[in-house]
């Protein structure tokens, strides 16, 4: 097995507090963490970062568990392994020189949206005509009037395959750090189980009550607070791919009429992210502090109040789109869509990668466990 580069206070502190774990097993069935942390009697880095990234923080065990804070072991495996997972994005980041902003990356965010914003809205004004971008645009094109179709595809195009190439990279070099032994055998029936799990967040469901999303009470807000930015998070890409399929191969050029396909989907799609994204801020602010490593919640403030912007702004766009304020928001929209390209890599949103992958290795484990 491949370790990562340096064994850091965080995982020296994780190894201490899963071993004690390992001899209490209180919390044994609270979630996927507990019983592949059971199958282990010794924790390699890489082993930690597994089992930090298969937790999806339900904050179960911090409630239920006897030597928690203030008891002297100072048993917190939210906090800690929220701790790794960082550290795990700027291990496997890349290039590897970018994988120092993850330190900041609350900041890199905020920058990255403000500046890019910025320059999109003076790029605009600077190349088009005031008498165009500020009267209403209506019909096929009328988008494209105030900036150029090439335009629109050469930034978004080349800001997001950047991003996918630096997430595939990322991923890749993560499963070679993580994944050893039975881990390296990737079937069909363990990526099935794996997309069970990612596609119904079953893990947010803790032992099976929910989360303790505010105190110790059971809830399943942050379930479904998840499943509304990801699946909105989801049909605004299928309305993009609509949209541009049918431009490039049916001739019908946007804005579509609103009872369209690519409208309908985008539609649902940015109400769903905004419910998403502004509940799960709402629940971050409430919770309770004990069980979470504040000094990480900067960068995931920062790319939840992004993708809410984007979709704001969308759906605001949908609605002026036939005004004269359709030109600047347009700029707004296209300069936040670009930003959260260029900051995908390197924010809180490489969990969706990193986690499915820890998914994948756990259903890979339990398969070979039941084989032997």
């Amino acid at each position: 097995m491949q370790e990562t580069k340096q064994e850091t206070d965080a995982i020296r502190d994780a190894r201490r507090q899963m071993e004690v774990c390992n001899a209490c097993r209180y919390c044994e069935s609270y979630c996927a963490v507990f019983p592949a942390m059971a199958t282990r009697r010794d924790f390699t880095t890489g082993d930690l970062t597994h089992l930090a990234n298969l937790c999806h923080s339900c904050k179960g065990c911090y409630h239920a568990c006897q030597f928690a804070p203030p008891h002297p072991f100072e048993i917190n495996i939210p906090a800690t392994f929220a701790q790794i997972r960082q550290e795990s994005y700027a291990e496997h980041a890349w290039p590897p020189a970018m994988g120092r902003l993850f330190e900041r990356n609350g900041t890199v965010v905020t920058l990255a949206a403000a500046l890019l914003t910025a320059l999109v809205l003076i790029g605009t004004a600077a190349i088009q005509d005031p008498s165009v971008l500020y009267s209403p645009q209506t019909g096929p094109g009328a988008f494209y009037r105030i900036i150029p179709l090439w335009l629109m595809n050469l930034l978004a195009g080349s800001t997001f395959v950047f991003a996918l190439v630096a997430l595939a990279m990322g991923g890749i070099r993560y499963w070679r750090g993580t994944a050893g032994g039975a881990g390296r055998q990737v079937g069909l029936a363990p990526a099935r189980d794996a997309a069970v799990d990612i596609l119904t967040l079953r893990n947010l469901d803790g032992g099976g009550h929910g989360c303790n999303d505010v105190d110790d009470g059971f809830s399943k807000e942050r379930r479904w607070l998840h499943h509304a930015m990801f699946y909105g998070f989801f049909l605004c890409f299928a309305a993009t791919t609509t949209g541009a399929f049918y431009h490039h191969f049916l001739g019908w050029t946007s804005p579509h009429a609103f009872w369209s396909l690519p409208v309908q989907l985008g539609t649902w799609g940015g109400v769903l992210l905004c419910l998403g994204t502004a509940g799960l801020i709402r629940v971050k602010v409430v919770t309770d502090p004990g069980p979470v490593a504040r000094h990480l919640m900067g960068g995931e403030y920062a790319i939840l109040a992004l993708l809410f912007l984007i979709s704001a702004t969308g759906l605001l766009l949908l609605a002026v789109r036939h005004t004269g304020a359709m030109g600047l928001l347009l700029a707004i929209h296209l300069g936040l869509v670009l930003a959260f390209f260029v900051a995908l890599p390197y924010s809180k949103m490489v969990h969706g990668v990193y986690r499915s992958l820890a998914l994948l290795r756990n259903a890979m484990e339990k398969r070979a466990a039941r084989a032997a």
